[in-house]
């Protein structure tokens, strides 16, 4: 398969360009400025792209690459591959779910401790001599026994819900319709509802047009003062400038964020509050995870080429 070009559109993991690299013949985008010279030159030889959660295969990608026959997303999020033009070209599209499902679920946890129990700012108060200068740390907020409510209750909502579970916290959830499976789980058939009745509210869901600013200013009045969001979904599911205003002018009691609306931009007023917890998009970051992402990866393009059964399809 050394001939078979595949297209990397950015820097994802230094072991999936190893892997891409002995198998195929891999061209990294981003080593290409002039990307409509560099696509003119090479899109006979291209077959494949590998994208991620950051840049995957739009329409223009799909358009100037005509031998294109497969795109294999290293994230389970689809939002940045034109899934409609892939399937008028007849082009197979995969990702990864499953294997990032427990590495998600887990930062989400994190998260609400973190942010409840101001470990950073703890962090920070022991490393800048305060404690000796200051005396005790100020009380914070217990996160057992919290009510959580989830956005989206597929593999990595449902993963998240059991583990909050464990620390006595009543789970609720909203979703298109309610899950047949997740019966013993509260349902609320709008997310305003389920603000209004929950302290924690975790995005978990896809993003889509219609999930696009789910989290809005009705739904972050109805959550209220004391409470807070987690989202691990997509940065888009908030609307970032209301929600920042929110926290500013302590309509929303805080925020633990790993994704953003334009990533990597950061909104500069977040840095300035303590009752924020921010991370680098970071979810499924662990070695274990990324090495099974890049193996799923791997394995679809050389199903496809070998015209086995994808292991993960999509499209």
């Amino acid at each position: 398969m050394e001939s078979i070009g595949v297209l990397m559109t950015c820097p994802m993991n230094a072991y999936l360009e190893q892997e891409l690299d002995k198998r195929f013949k891999l061209f990294r985008f981003w080593h290409f400025p002039q990307e409509h010279t560099f696509l003119s030159e090479h899109s006979a030889t291209i077959r494949a792209v590998v994208g991620n959660a950051s840049i995957g295969a739009n329409a223009n990608l799909i358009d100037a690459l005509p031998s294109l026959e497969i795109v294999s997303s290293f994230s389970v999020g689809l939002d940045k591959v034109d899934l409609a033009k892939c399937k008028d070209k007849g082009i197979r599209v995969t990702n990864t779910p499953g294997v990032l499902t427990e590495d998600v679920a887990d930062l989400a946890i994190g998260l609400m401790i973190a942010l409840l129990r101001r470990l950073c700012e703890s962090d920070r108060y022991v490393r800048g001599g305060l404690w000796k200068k200051k005396g005790n740390f100020k009380s914070t907020t217990k996160f057992s026994g919290k009510s959580v409510g989830i956005i989206g209750l597929g593999r990595i909502g449902l993963a998240i819900a059991k583990r909050a579970e464990a620390f006595g916290c009543p789970i609720s959830y909203y979703s298109r319709s309610p899950k047949a499976t997740s019966n013993y789980y509260k349902y609320y058939p709008t997310v305003v509802d389920l603000a209004s009745n929950c302290e924690i509210l975790v995005v978990a869901c896809a993003l889509t047009e219609e999930t696009r600013h789910i989290i809005n200013r009705e739904v972050i009045d109805a959550l209220g003062p004391e409470g807070v969001v987690i989202n691990i979904g997509r940065g888009p599911h908030i609307d970032e400038a209301e929600l920042v205003s929110a926290l500013v002018e302590g309509r929303l009691g805080g925020a633990g964020l790993d994704v953003f609306e334009n990533e990597p931009e950061v909104p500069d007023q977040l840095f300035e509050l303590e009752n924020v917890v921010l991370t680098p998009h970071v979810g499924s970051g662990t070695n274990e995870t990324r090495k099974a992402m890049t193996d799923l990866v791997i394995g679809n393009l050389e199903a496809h080429f070998l015209n086995k059964p994808l292991l993960s399809p999509v499209v």
